[in-house]
């Protein structure tokens, strides 16, 4: 995704210059905000995305949607402008997330479990978790049902799987290879 790679490119750049200006807590709020705003509006997403809508007006519909963001985001809203490079904007906020939380030692924890989270079984997962990573974690939590008990982990490209199914497929796969 050629997208990705420059979104990376103009990520890292924002970083660079929010951390020079020891503004990198202020933009990455920013660019919080304005991912999930992307994300949650489907609008305007659309008119970023647009071919027949110029550029000035996506710069109108930016400022005037995020008014209060620092000097670096709207730096950032001039250079995709400028590059015609609008589009990338969402992509933008998320890679941003993703370095800021690399360069601050911080890192996204992934839980699915069959049922909502008890504190006993949080338990277990943050001791999982500390043998995992030496990172501070955030830690998100799906439900599915499908996998009947237990929980299945993800952190960076690492998974552990214990969930009630995985256990069963291993006992199934043992019976049928005998």
């Amino acid at each position: 995704m050629a997208g990705t790679r420059a979104a990376i490119r103009y990520a890292k750049a924002v970083l660079s210059l929010a951390s020079d200006n020891n503004q990198a807590d202020a933009v990455h709020a920013d660019m919080t905000r304005i991912g999930q705003t992307i994300a949650d509006n489907a609008s305007l997403e659309a008119v970023l995305k647009s071919p027949v809508v110029k550029l000035s007006e996506k710069a109108d519909v930016l400022n005037a949607t995020f008014p209060s963001v620092s000097s670096e985001s709207k730096s950032l809203f001039n250079i995709l402008v400028t590059n015609k490079r609008v589009d990338i904007l969402g992509q933008v906020a998320t890679q941003f997330g993703i370095l800021y939380d690399l360069a601050n030692n911080k890192e996204n924890a992934f839980v699915t479990t069959a049922i909502p989270m008890t504190s006993e079984l949080e338990a277990k997962v943050m001791a999982k978790l500390k043998t995992l990573t030496t990172k501070e974690v955030t830690l998100s939590n799906t439900v599915d049902e499908n996998i009947l008990g237990g929980f299945i982990l993800r952190v960076g490209d690492q998974q552990y799987d214990a969930s009630v199914s995985n256990q069963l497929n291993t006992l199934k796969r043992k019976f049928t290879i005998n």
